[in-house]
């Protein structure tokens, strides 16, 4: 992708995706023939492909894989081997997927040219609003972004995250200056490696801008709500830090200081009046509203598990700003793009772009039958797949990629569903993370990783003489943060202590730890990190709540014969069921372990 693609913007910006989408076909031809000829040479193509280039030779000798066959490629990589194996080109790093395998995250490829295209992306989003929200480019976007920690492989290659990997590129510190994304934010606050000193001067300064401010939001739709929890706890100290005109010593970060020092190096009285007035309501019902009353909407993903944060976002805006979810995009690759962005979010539909990479899929049928029957190990024949311009309309696919940087046919686990055609391109609603049951933010836990985790954690009760019985979990963010609920039904054996007795609250509380030590190193991270998740908890639930369980979800149309416990609850009114059975509930004690 030559330089010049990055400079796609306003009008031109929008004439491109009508020649990408119109051509979809013909660019996703040129796109995988590219890639075969860059390519041919590696390792892992000439496995398959005997070196050659040619695109059916692809189509039937490359499998289709998922991370663990990869894997041991990008780990020789890692360990000083060269990008050669995968890619004919250098590996510039390696993005930290939020998805794991081994407990620990999965670790892809990136080279110099995927900056490029993912800055291409990013600099459609804006022509695309402009054409439903004008005005723009009037005034300022307070949006939260933030940095992760980020590590070395053994041969020195960064490992961060996507996101972090973009704030820390020249693409992102060097851009043009652009009245469409004129942010609130300072660059020096944004790539603060302290959370906590990076939120507070974020907000400081959205606040010190409160009647310039546009748009508001973050990339997630938990990390805002975080921010919005961190603001009750810190307005006070905000209003004096504008009254005084003086920045809290709390703050000790040096570039955050010396960025924010001209931003209130005044002090400013009734602005500190101000905030002091809106943010003393008894009630922060459409509190975003009056803190920034030129808002015309939030931006943030609030698809897929961002989408049980809808209702606390409508609470704070008191239903007033739209919910705009922008692009669709992984640390695999950055697939598309959302054409109609003040759609609701439950209609949100993402159109992909041909050129991102070349893209196949794994019919799912056309209800989604094959949803949950198809699993990671399972193997994929290669002439089951179908290209982007041969979907149905209304019809299940999961998503399967090829890219520049060495990832060939990675079935990415995301399922969507076909909601139309924009030109040649197909538009997809995402329905789901293949087989993950528990997400708070970007933790994304599966059915595997929660048994594992339990298994472990319930031994601690043999000694005991205690038996753990049935288990499910819930994934709770009716406060801030978030965390995961464990409802154990436990029975005694009676040898040791009495069949009703409770168990030892310290007995407990390392059960909850238990699991917690044992589910992967992203939830881990969000956990002891960045504290975008709260302690896991422990509801112990009355002897033959199980059994109601079922009961209730066999009166809704269930079968007995063919019933599982579910691992993960949504419904309501089963999740009001179990809750009307606690005997007992317990958190972990302190954060689980985890090194950067």
């Amino acid at each position: 992708m030559d330089g010049k693609k990055l400079e796609y913007k306003g009008e031109e910006a929008l004439k491109e995706i009508e020649r990408l989408t119109a051509k979809a076909g013909r660019v996703q031809l040129d796109i995988l023939k590219e890639i075969l000829t860059r390519n041919s040479k590696t390792e892992y193509l000439s496995k398959y492909m005997k070196g050659s280039k040619d695109v059916s030779d692809f189509k039937q000798r490359v499998p289709v894989i998922t991370y663990k066959a990869i894997q041991p490629y990008i780990k020789r990589i890692t360990n000083g081997e060269d990008s050669s194996l995968i890619t004919g080109h250098p590996i510039t790093e390696i993005l930290c997927s939020s998805g794991t395998s081994g407990r620990e995250p999965k670790m892809m490829p990136s080279i110099a040219e995927d900056l490029d295209r993912r800055t291409f992306l990013y600099n459609l989003i804006m022509p695309i609003m402009n054409q439903y929200v004008p005005g723009l480019d009037e005034g300022k976007a307070m949006l939260l972004y933030f940095v992760k920690a980020e590590t070395s492989t053994p041969c020195g290659l960064p490992a961060r995250t996507v996101l972090t990997s973009y704030y820390k590129s020249r693409h992102f510190k060097c851009r043009s200056p652009d009245p469409f994304n004129n942010c609130t934010s300072p660059d020096q606050t944004i790539l603060c490696n302290d959370s906590n000193q990076s939120m507070y001067c974020q907000l400081l300064s959205g606040i010190v801008h409160r009647h310039q401010v546009l748009r508001l939001g973050a990339v997630f739709a938990s990390a805002f709500l975080r921010a919005l929890s961190f603001l009750e706890r810190n307005w006070i100290n905000f209003c004096n830090d504008i009254r005084s005109g003086q920045l809290d010593p709390l703050i000790t970060d040096p570039e955050c200081r010396s960025s924010m020092a001209p931003l209130i190096s005044v002090p400013n009285p009734s602005l500190a009046d101000e905030i002091n007035e809106i943010c003393s309501l008894p009630s922060w019902k459409g509190i975003l509203c009056q803190l920034w009353p030129k808002a015309k909407y939030i931006e943030a993903v609030v698809t897929g598990s961002m989408a049980q944060y809808i209702p606390a976002l409508e609470y704070y805006s008191d239903g007033k700003l739209p919910l705009v979810c922008t692009m669709y995009a992984s640390s695999e690759c950055y697939f598309g793009v959302n054409l109609k962005p003040l759609s609701d979010p439950a209609d949100v539909s993402f159109t992909l772009l041909p050129n991102m990479g070349y893209f196949e899929f794994i019919p799912l049928g056309e209800n989604g039958t094959r949803l949950m029957n198809i699993d990671d190990d399972e193997e994929v024949r290669n002439d089951k797949l179908v290209d982007l311009v041969q979907l149905s309309l209304g019809c299940y696919y999961e998503l399967v990629v090829t890219t520049f940087a060495g990832l060939y046919r990675h079935r990415v686990g995301d399922v969507l569903q076909v909601t139309g055609f924009h030109n040649k391109a197909p538009q997809f609603r995402f329905i789901c993370r293949r087989n993950v049951v528990l997400s708070i933010d970007t933790d994304k836990t599966n059915e595997e990783d929660l048994h594992k985790s339990v298994s472990v954690a319930k031994k601690l009760l043999e000694p005991f003489d205690a038996l753990l019985v049935e288990y499910t979990s819930h994934a709770d963010t009716s406060r801030l943060p978030g965390h995961y609920v464990m409802y154990w039904e436990i029975i005694y054996r009676g040898s040791m202590v009495d069949s009703t007795a409770p168990l030892d609250d310290k007995v407990m509380q390392e059960c909850c730890i238990a699991v917690e030590e044992e589910l992967d190193y992203i939830y881990r991270r969000c956990r002891a990190y960045d504290k975008s998740v709260g302690p896991l908890e422990i509801r112990v639930v009355e002897p033959g709540s199980f059994d109601a369980l079922m009961d209730y979800f066999i009166s809704q149309g269930g079968s007995i014969n063919q019933y599982k416990t579910p691992r993960c609850i949504k419904s309501n009114k089963a999740l009001k069921l179990l809750d009307s059975n606690v005997k007992a509930c317990f958190f972990s004690p302190r954060d689980p372990k985890w090194i950067p």
